[in-house]
């Protein structure tokens, strides 16, 4: 080795960022190993290569002893102080043992550890580079797809994206630009390996970054963010001042923004909705676009009961359940969703009913056996059949209640008494009545064979409506209008 080798491990240095001493020693720890191997001796030795010059010098280390036990690795006191007579007992004597053909095997093994130095530095230096961006999202290149994993180009390395990370039915050809977010970083014994994703909820909430000077200034906070990837997601919102709208800021004048982002997740709804401190208003912005009639939580089982208009009820829901899926893994509330009539018509049937009260399970009345056992539970409330079982259970009530279970002994036999007694003066009366309809038959009968021109003539009609003044008269008067009408 010489001068041209030096300089050429200062030019790496400068290029590759490679540390020349560093390759120095290792080219040194490689030599010895490659004196071992070709020489086959057991001294303890060292190459010393020289950072000027780059020659190089094999040296045997003896360590100096009163008594030698082990010739290869020690010299007496004695024979070092032949050497150098300032030489001690403990004190490590080198001898130079440089082999005559050492030099071209010096050169081969150089060259392999060079090699591999500049492997592991820049190794080193992407793992470095990429560390540093974990939790980011960097822009890669498509450069081919093997069956259903796709090679991404990074810069200075590539990496696969795996088809768990994929988006459903996207679409990759070689030479696309994608923004990919950079989920892990590994250091394996091959290299670095960089764990890339387009499906992570963190990916939406790097592009909003980009698109939304607020957001990258810290004056919009993305709180939480949810996705079905390639189909649907939730983004909740927050600002920390409070001029700012937060989902405006993030929507953009004429939705600009947030159609950035929807077209780099190739057509991904999004819904931009406001973060709010209370779950209940939190609850009820997650189920945008639909509106909320009412929210009530049970914290307990971190269930939220949404009431919502008969008409939103499909639109709270969302296809398939999807709107009210991203809601709950949004507001990490279990959301039941149901429609108003579902509420309205169980508690039409009980008016004593606190409608607070039966939908947080407990009836207004406390002794009431039909209120507390149909509201004791909400899920049994809005649970199929609970109308029918309410229905029965009111319906059994009313057949049990006995009126004269508080009235003082004796109050049933006077009413009882008072009752037939009622009943016999109504069956007087029934009779009176009776007669009277049959002397009024026979008035009809009687005016019945009068003769034809006599009502002709319209005295019929004079003689009924005076006889309403008269007294016997007023029965023949109805007859003769009744036979008219039958005429």
């Amino acid at each position: 080795m010489n001068v041209e080798f030096i300089e050429a491990l200062e030019d790496l240095e400068r290029q590759r960022g490679i540390d020349k001493d560093t390759l120095l020693e290792a080219i040194e720890a490689a030599l010895v190993a490659a004196f071992r191997r070709h020489f086959g001796t057991a001294q303890n030795v060292a190459v010393r290569i020289d950072r000027e010059t780059g020659e190089i010098r094999v040296v045997a280390r003896r360590e100096v002893v009163e008594q030698v036990e082990d010739p290869a690795t020690q010299i007496s006191l004695a024979e070092a102080r032949e050497i150098d007579p300032r030489y001690q007992v403990g004190d490590v004597v080198e001898q130079e043992v440089t082999p005559r053909a050492f030099g071209r095997i010096a050169a081969q093994t150089a060259k392999q550890v060079v090699l591999q130095r500049i492997r592991e530095a820049e190794r080193d230096l992407i793992y470095e580079e990429f560390i540093a961006r974990e939790g980011d999202i960097v822009t890669g290149v498509v450069q081919r797809v093997q069956g259903r994993n796709v090679l991404v180009d990074l810069g200075r390395t590539e990496t696969v994206l795996f088809p768990s990370e994929q988006i459903p039915g996207e679409r990759y050809r070689p030479g696309d630009r994608i923004k990919v977010y950079i989920v892990e970083v590994r250091k394996t014994p091959k290299g670095p390996q960089i764990l890339i994703s387009r499906t992570h909820p963190n990916l939406l909430k790097r592009l909003f970054e980009l698109e939304v000077p607020e957001i990258h200034d810290g004056i919009v906070e993305i709180k939480e963010a949810v996705r079905e990837p390639g189909v649907r997601a939730k983004v909740a919102v927050d600002t920390r001042d409070e001029r700012v709208d937060p989902v405006g800021a993030c929507v953009g004048p004429r939705g600009i923004r947030v159609q950035a982002v929807v077209a780099e997740l190739r057509g991904e709804r999004i819904d931009v909705i406001r973060w709010a401190e209370e779950p209940e208003q939190f609850v009820a912005n997650a189920l945008s676009p639909a509106k909320v009639t009412r929210v009530i939580l049970e914290p307990e089982t971190r269930v939220a009961r949404v009431i919502v208009p008969d008409h939103q009820l499909s639109l709270a829901i969302g296809k398939e359940g999807q709107n009210a899926r991203l809601a709950a893994r949004l507001t990490g509330w279990k959301i039941d969703i149901h429609a108003e009539s579902q509420a309205q018509e169980l508690l039409a049937r009980a008016d004593e009913w606190d409608i607070d009260a039966v939908l947080a399970g407990v009836g207004r009345d406390e002794g009431g056996d039909a209120a507390g056992d149909a509201g004791d539970d909400l899920d049994d409330l809005f649970a199929p059949g609970a109308l029918d079982r309410a229905r029965e259970e009111a319906e059994a009530a009313a057949d049990a209640w006995d009126p004269w279970a508080d009235k003082p002994a004796g109050a049933a036999e006077d009413a009882a008494r008072d009752g037939t007694a009622e009943d016999e003066d109504g069956a007087g009366e029934d009779a009176e009545a009776t007669a009277t309809e049959e002397e009024a038959a026979r008035g009809g009968d009687a005016a019945g064979r009068a003769p034809a021109a006599e009502d002709e003539s319209g005295e019929g009609d004079a003689a009924g409506e005076g006889g309403a003044d008269e007294p016997g008269e007023d029965a023949d008067g109805d007859a003769e209008a009744d036979q008219r009408g039958a005429r």
